[in-house]
């Protein structure tokens, strides 16, 4: 067996280190390069797919173009909320977080296994992708945030992206160096003796 390239208490270490960092707590000055940002999505492509469909495609947003995304999210917020949900400071939020980190990857499953492959499975590798991408982040020294707003499954917001019929955005990910003087968050989560059922067999 070849010698492990991390050991399981520094992987363990960076997996219980990664949180969600909010673009709010992101340095929208200090820029993330092309160079890692691809790093990052390659490493995500690493991730296991059934029959190696790679069900995954990242637009990528930086610069200037973000202004062009949040034009469409308001637009798409406007179209697919209805009247008695609409929120103003929602929308605002909506305009303003994509220009607080350097970075917005727009991340799509799109359905490549057929008849064969269930759509379940392709979205779940997408997802196990993202997982990938910000573990690699939080090891780069990035924060990163997950959002998944139900304005992603608008009309003009597929459109956008040419999500076809059965293919799917999944989220966003903010992508940024964390701003100077945050505190990393931390977490818990619950005893996992209260989640695990053993079925293994009794030995005598």
């Amino acid at each position: 067996m070849p010698d492990s390239l991390v050991t399981l208490a520094e992987l363990t270490a960076l997996i219980r280190h990664r949180r969600s960092i909010k673009p709010q707590d992101l340095d929208p000055a200090r820029e993330v390069s092309a160079e890692l940002v691809t790093e990052l999505i390659e490493n995500a492509t690493w991730a296991p797919n059934h029959g190696l469909t790679e069900p995954w495609r990242f637009h990528v947003f930086q610069g200037e173009v973000r202004k062009e995304l949040v034009s469409l999210m308001q637009q798409t917020y406007r179209e697919v909320t209805p009247p008695a949900e609409f929120r103003e400071d929602k929308l605002e939020k909506i305009g303003t977080n994509p220009l607080l980190a350097p970075v917005v990857i727009a991340c799509v499953m799109e359905r490549r296994g057929g008849a064969k492959i269930p759509a379940i499975e392709e979205l779940e590798a997408v997802a196990c992708a993202l997982q990938n991408l910000m573990l690699s982040a939080t090891a780069a020294g990035l924060g990163s945030y997950w959002s998944s707003p139900p304005l992603l499954e608008g009309a003009s917001f597929r459109e956008f992206l040419k999500v076809g019929g059965e293919d799917r955005c999944v989220g966003l990910i903010y992508l940024g160096w964390p701003r100077e003087g945050l505190k990393w968050p931390r977490s818990v989560r619950q005893p996992v003796a209260s989640i695990i059922e053993w079925r293994a067999t009794a030995h005598a």
